[in-house]
């Protein structure tokens, strides 16, 4: 800024910037928050026939940043239960940080280099858990939306499980009691 005029930081407007980012995330802490999630639903190459087993295996996919995949990949991948990911991080950044120190870069470009390479994995964290089950064979069935998981669960399965078909018991396996042959309920 020019000489006599204040910094903009001076002007209040990236105190105000926090003060809003922090309501914000107090709102979403205790639930008055207008914030959308967004999540995909994945189910296994192989679902069980009966829909309440089937909806048991489904798993629910956030989209959006992931602050602990950016403060510390490892763990953000380990969380998500993407262990090839954990490990290719740790040494694709070993190896990089160790091929610019020998070419004797700074270690505060190393640092830049790293931090920014955590960011864009923070960005990507989901993305990489939805090519990840992809992969191993699960199949997207949808998408919702709603302020939390537990709303997001609740709108899906409302619209999701009138298409399943019920599972009803057989004649032979009711007469038994259950349906390994050990008694649900009173002895006949």
């Amino acid at each position: 800024s020019a000489p006599g005029w204040p910094h903009p930081f001076d002007q209040g407007h990236v105190v105000g910037l926090m003060f809003e980012f922090l309501e914000e995330k107090v709102r979403v802490k205790f639930g008055s928050s207008t914030s959308v999630a967004t999540f995909t639903v994945h189910e296994p190459h192989t679902p069980q026939p009966d829909r309440v087993d089937r909806a048991d295996e489904l798993r629910f996919v956030k989209d959006g940043f992931s602050w602990i995949t950016a403060v510390c990949p490892p763990l953000g991948f380990a969380m998500r239960g993407l262990w090839t990911a954990a490990l290719a991080y740790t040494v694709f950044v070993a190896a990089i940080a160790a091929g610019l120190m020998a070419l004797h870069v700074s270690t505060d470009v190393v640092t830049f280099l790293v931090l920014a390479l955590n960011i864009y994995l923070g960005f990507e964290a989901s993305t990489l858990e939805r090519w990840s089950l992809d992969n191993d064979g699960w199949r997207m069935i949808g998408t919702v939306n709603g302020r939390n998981i537990a709303e997001c669960e609740r709108r899906f399965f409302e619209s999701w499980l009138p298409s399943q078909p019920v599972i009803t018991a057989s004649p032979a396996t009711s007469k038994r009691g259950g349906a390994i042959g050990w008694p649900s309920g009173a002895k006949t």
